[in-house]
């Protein structure tokens, strides 16, 4: 089913003509007008767009629906106008430490497209972080989620992404065999009182590794910087900014098919008011660019 941010985006590029200028319109990559685009394409079943050249030109389909998005998205902003779903005001944005960097990107989108939003962003762990939402001290917060964790009725929980469980050695580590390379390296450990520690332990007992503890701390950041300078090697999530794949001082290894995941999602007020706000900040979020391994 077409989206109202897929509608927007048609209605950007249907204008402009090209997805580069219809992108800075709407604060989103290329890219990702790209990707939003095919998706309205394959949920109406029809090609809208000629693609050739440099120039993207309507097909006849797409000269038939936008007089219809135009009138669609008229109606809607008639009915958005509504004070306490405004694109403006305060809100106050949590995420745990691995996750800030996207979601400060993804802010910065979002304030580009509503100057009138005063947004703040702050860190703290998941669990934390949840309690927060529910307390109203914040409005949505990006956690680690937990399989066992059941959330209560006043809380909402979206899922924006998943990240793969991996082996990050140095580049001077040329074996391909986890085991083997876990045997011989020191361990650098992700602090297991915390939910991304306990999914890498996850990730290493279904896999059967068995690891050469060496340190144990709670900064993905400071672990990478650590594995680049040789003091040792670690189970990580992928982060979908750390451009780990194209660093020349770290290599990157699977270390079980399928592999053991990191879920990342959005935890909200279920009463909250500003839905529209809140599906905005999930949605950029979710379009943001990432590795793949």
């Amino acid at each position: 089913m077409p989206t109202l941010r897929m509608l927007k985006t048609f209605k950007a590029v249907a204008r402009t003509g090209s997805f580069s200028a219809a992108a800075d319109k709407v604060a989103l990559t290329q890219a990702a007008v790209s990707l939003q685009m095919r998706g309205l394409e394959e949920a109406l079943g029809r090609q809208l767009f000629d693609r050739r050249g440099r120039q993207i030109t309507l097909t006849q389909h797409g000269h038939t629906i936008w007089p219809k998005v135009e009138q669609i998205l008229d109606l809607l902003a008639e009915l958005e106008a509504k004070p306490m779903d405004a694109m403006e005001g305060p809100v106050t944005i949590g995420a745990v430490v691995s996750v800030i960097g996207a979601l400060s990107l993804a802010v910065a989108r979002l304030k580009a497209a509503h100057p009138r939003l005063d947004v703040r962003l702050l860190s703290a762990r998941s669990d934390e972080l949840a309690n927060m939402v529910e307390a109203g001290e914040v409005d949505v917060a990006a956690v680690v989620a937990r399989a066992d964790e059941t959330l209560p009725d006043t809380l909402k929980w979206t899922t924006l992404y998943t990240e793969q469980m991996m082996l990050v050695v140095g580049r001077d580590v040329v074996d391909n065999d986890p085991q083997r390379i876990l045997r011989s390296h020191g361990f650098l450990r992700f602090d297991r009182r915390v939910r991304t520690g306990q999914v890498v332990e996850q990730a290493l007992q279904k896999a059967g590794l068995v690891v050469n503890e060496y340190l144990e701390l709670n900064s993905i950041e400071t672990i990478v910087a650590l594995v680049r300078e040789k003091v040792g090697v670690a189970v990580l999530p992928l982060l979908i900014r750390g451009n780990w794949l194209s660093d020349p001082l770290l290599r990157v290894i699977p270390i079980s098919s399928p592999p053991t995941l990191r879920t990342v999602g959005m935890v909200q007020r279920a009463s909250d008011d500003r839905k529209a706000l809140m599906r905005e900040i999930v949605e950029t979020l979710q379009t943001m660019p990432r590795e793949r391994a």
